[in-house]
């Protein structure tokens, strides 16, 4: 194997790296998005945050972040330990998880685009080569030619092997980022929404409060 990846020429030590570099990414994503697939407790956060107990919420995504630090718990997390702006403090800590999933996905994009070229452009000087033996011995040397036919066609196989190979895990990242952006979105507007609730008094406890007093001004009259 390694004497068939040598006769791609020199070309195959950048292609070489590319697999490497995609290699160590795959295997750290692979690691981040096994850490994050636990279970967050976000629908227990909500459901306190609805019933007011915001104390016991806030407990919940304090001792997640610390344990799991899942990016659903942190967005949650900064949304009530900022009740003055829970929208604006939410927004910025999604962005800072979203950055965080997509790390290393440039990298990977540009392996998957860079190693065909690679390849493509290792094709082209094996040939240039066979074209320049082929130029100075004639047809009476057929083995160097097809040496560098065969320098060529190695830097092409390995160029997409390597874009290939790369491309499947690379895509999946993609569709694992989409769904947690998804969930992160709907668990902020629900947080949002119920730290709104919990923020205004019930109705029936205004009229009870309008109602005590009304009641005592009337005794005091008729006294």
């Amino acid at each position: 194997m390694w004497h068939v990846l040598i006769k791609g020429g020199w070309m195959m030590i950048p292609i070489a790296l590319c697999s490497l570099v995609a290699v160590a990414t795959i295997i750290e994503r692979v690691f981040f998005f096994t850490r994050i697939r636990k279970k967050n407790r976000g629908e227990e956060v909500l459901e306190l945050v609805r019933k007011g107990q915001v104390n016991n919420a806030r407990q919940i995504v304090e001792s997640g972040k610390k344990q799991n630090s899942l990016p659903v718990m942190n967005v949650l997390y900064a949304g009530i330990t900022h009740p003055g702006d829970p929208e604006g403090a939410m927004e910025a800590a999604a962005i800072t998880e979203v950055s965080v999933m997509k790390r290393g996905f440039a990298a990977l994009d540009t392996i998957i685009t860079l190693s065909p070229l690679l390849g493509l452009l290792g094709t082209i000087i094996g040939m240039i080569n066979a074209f320049n033996v082929m130029a100075v011995s004639g047809l009476g040397q057929p083995h160097a030619v097809t040496g560098g036919v065969a320098e060529a066609l190695v830097c092409t196989a390995a160029g997409i092997s390597v874009a290939a190979v790369t491309l499947i895990p690379y895509n999946y990242f993609l569709a694992r980022t989409e769904r947690e952006t998804d969930l992160i979105e709907t668990m902020a507007t629900q947080l949002e929404l119920a730290l709104g609730n919990s923020a205004q008094t019930p109705p029936h406890l205004q009229l009870e409060n309008r109602q005590v007093p009304l009641q005592s001004s009337r005794e005091g009259v008729s006294v």
